[in-house]
């Protein structure tokens, strides 16, 4: 019966990681969604969106954490500003004591687009979480905080690790 049941929470796992995957497969779809309907490339979509949540969220990004956040070289980062800035999409402020740190904020036009756009998707959303009482969202909440924590903690380590060579003494079979 211990088994039944292990494998019973086996399967209920990987249904749950198969429905996030899906998840996040809707998500990049509609991101690059967005960016078709604002005529932009995809990244530089991300960008914006990263920017005007932050600022919505009232942490506005540097350039070097929407580097972090977009995952682009610091270069790729500033062509990618330029591009953005030069549309009217973004702008670049110095509003903190010190004036070497720029902060990004996005043009007034972005947040009313992406009101348009995310709108609909939003108050779907918002009826199909009304159903499930507030314990359930805050365990859920809770759950989707461990996940990205995991998730961001085993990011990191990959991004320190070094590749090992098939010649690796670790990699030989004895």
């Amino acid at each position: 019966m211990e088994e039944a049941t292990r494998d019973g929470v086996a399967a209920q796992r990987e249904r749950l990681m198969e429905s996030l995957r899906i998840y996040g497969g809707h998500y990049a779809e509609l991101s690059r969604r967005f960016a078709a309907w604002l005529s932009l490339h995809s990244t530089d979509a991300t960008a914006v969106l990263e920017i005007a949540a932050a600022e919505e969220r009232g942490t506005p990004l540097s350039p070097a954490r929407l580097s972090e956040r977009i995952s682009l070289s610091t270069g790729a980062t500033t062509a990618l500003l330029n591009r953005l800035e030069a549309a009217g999409h973004i702008t670049r402020f110095r509003e903190h004591s010190d004036r070497r740190i720029i902060t990004l904020r996005s043009g007034g036009h972005i947040q009313e687009r992406a009101d348009e756009f995310f709108g609909p998707l939003a108050r779907r959303l918002d009826t199909a979480m009304s159903h499930y009482p507030p314990q359930l969202l805050e365990q859920i909440e809770s759950f989707m905080t461990d996940l990205n924590s995991t998730m961001d903690t085993h990011l990191a380590e990959q991004g320190t690790a070094t590749p090992r060579s098939p010649d690796s003494p670790g990699d030989r079979t004895p």
